[in-house]
């Protein structure tokens, strides 16, 4: 799993900022990480202009799954490290959910597998 932290001009994406960011997602993800290829951590300061406010950074992540379409979650909260936690813990949840909905799906399917139809073909 290959994690990418991106941070906008107000937020300063140090190497201690980048290896914090990228601790709390392989936690967080540690379930399901032999099915992410790819996660994007994009932090941003929504109002810097107005320097301050309450749940003004937001941390956008977005996942890319093994053979599934990505799947983003997005958090507010007035901290980087808040917004992280909160976004981490979406994108488990829902990764998970989605994971299950798949098994679901192929325990359900009443078609015969592939491998069985070729072998039925070349006889």
């Amino acid at each position: 799993m290959q994690i990418q932290v991106e941070t906008d001009s107000n937020i300063e994406g140090s190497a201690a900022m980048i290896a914090h960011v990228t601790g709390v997602m392989e936690r967080a993800l540690s379930r399901t990480s032999d099915r992410i290829t790819t996660v994007s951590v994009h932090l941003r300061d929504e109002n810097s202009d107005k320097k301050g406010g309450i749940d003004d950074i937001r941390c956008l992540i977005e996942a890319a799954l093994d053979g599934y379409r990505p799947i983003a979650v997005t958090e507010h909260a007035a901290t980087w490290e808040q917004a992280l936690t909160g976004a981490a813990g979406k994108l488990a949840d829902s990764i998970e959910s989605t994971i299950r909905r798949l098994r679901a799906q192929e325990r359900a399917r009443t078609d015969p597998p592939l491998s069985g139809v070729m072998r039925e073909e070349e006889s």
